[in-house]
């Protein structure tokens, strides 16, 4: 798909295999781009590293929930970039050009899920799969204007899917348009859900990750908006879990998983892995039995508190990330500060299985920006109802 390359850098360059769809059904009319680490048949599936694109074979079969998407009529339109081994959250890829952020031209897509966000920002494709394992669907959705849900660990199928790290592995997708998000979240999970009530809540040190003043601003602006359908959301206690805690219990999880998914793969040779990548893979082969096993205690207490707070009827509202993108221009140091202080917000639904809806409410600078909704376990299609409603009364549906 050169033409679509030369635009926004979101394809890969594949070839063009046969991929059939359904004539009929809930996604017809929909165009459909799909990650580099989810099986299409006929293509090989390259994860975002060279040695996997060269080597790997087509895979013979689609996995399963691309199938589903396919079965549902959406068209698909071609495999997007994504950060290599899904092991990144800028979207700037070493090995090939970084995909283009629409919605900022001169910021970034976010990533690993780098190339689908580019896609549908840019109106190359309606909906576009992704992964969130630490925020691969929330950051790029909010950093390109985009709706984005990290769904409930383990409500969808990553069977036909390059593992990172299996705990915190989710499936996701983006779109413009909340119809079209619900339309997909429907097919994927159920046609039927009971409204969430809304009993809103914020906490402090949250809201203290903002980047600045602008963004602080941006964010009360937001508040503002979702306040006629969950009221205004009440301070609350702040957690028994420090963040910075929370923060190193994800990263230390999420590295030794990802070591013992890859690890054996890429001791075998120098596989040229890019600056970040290989030292957080590098980091993951440090985390030992014994820190593992009290890290993985350290996040069942907090998903314990998270679900004692949330109930069944509570949403946390939270910025979904410190503020608008980072400029593409910015210097490694920069973006990998800006990725730590993210991260403190986006573990939270990582470590407690949680579901969490971004909705691209906010601008900051002329970039936007966006507000999340964090529900309890099993609450996916109620947040993406709520999400709508939302949308829909501010006029932004």
């Amino acid at each position: 798909m050169p033409q679509q390359n030369n635009r926004f850098n979101a394809f890969l360059d594949l070839g063009q295999a046969p991929v059939s769809h359904a004539q009929s059904g809930p996604l017809a009319g929909l165009t459909l781009a799909v990650k580099d680490i989810f099986d299409v048949a006929g293509y090989v599936t390259g994860c975002g590293n060279p040695d996997r694109t060269e080597t790997g074979k087509p895979a013979p079969s689609t996995a399963p929930t691309v199938q589903r998407l396919l079965d549902a009529g959406a068209r698909f339109v071609g495999k997007t970039q994504t950060d290599e081994l899904a092991f990144s959250l800028m979207g700037q890829n070493a090995h090939y050009p970084h995909p283009v952020n629409a919605a900022a031209p001169d910021r970034v897509t976010g990533g690993s899920s780098s190339g689908s966000a580019a896609a549908v920002a840019g109106g190359l494709a309606d909906i576009a799969t992704g992964s969130d394992t630490g925020g691969s669907i929330r950051a790029p959705a909010s950093f390109c204007g985009l709706i984005g849900l990290r769904t409930t660990h383990g409500a969808i199928s990553l069977q036909g899917t390059m593992p990172l790290a299996p705990s915190f592995d989710t499936f996701g997708w983006f779109a413009r348009d909340i119809h079209a998000y619900e339309k997909v979240a429907q097919v994927l999970l159920g046609q039927s859900y009971a409204e969430l009530p809304a009993r809103a809540f914020r906490l402090a040190a949250l809201d203290a990750l903002l980047l600045g003043e602008a963004e602080t601003h941006a964010y009360r602006h937001m508040i503002k908006a979702i306040a006629p359908m969950l009221g205004e959301p009440q301070g609350a206690s702040a957690l028994i879990h420090d963040l910075d805690d929370l923060y190193w219990c994800f990263r230390r999880l999420q590295a030794h998983e990802a070591w013992q998914s890859h690890g054996a793969w890429i001791s075998e040779k120098d596989r040229r892995l890019g600056p970040g990548v290989k030292e957080r893979f590098a980091f993951g082969a440090t985390i030992d039995a014994g820190t593992t096993k009290v890290e993985i205690a350290r996040r069942d207490a907090f998903r314990a508190e998270l679900a004692d707070r949330l109930d069944k009827d509570g949403v946390l509202v939270l910025p979904t990330v410190p503020g608008a993108a980072p400029l593409a221009a910015s210097s490694f140091e920069d973006t990998q500060t800006y990725r730590e202080r993210a991260l403190h917000l986006l573990c939270l639904s990582g470590l407690s299985g949680f579901p969490q809806l971004t909705l691209p409410l906010g601008m900051v600078d002329g970039a936007p920006f966006g507000i999340s909704l964090l529900g309890p376990i099993g609450s996916d299609l109620a947040l993406i109802g709520l999400g709508r409603r939302i949308l829909e009364t501010i006029g932004k549906a």
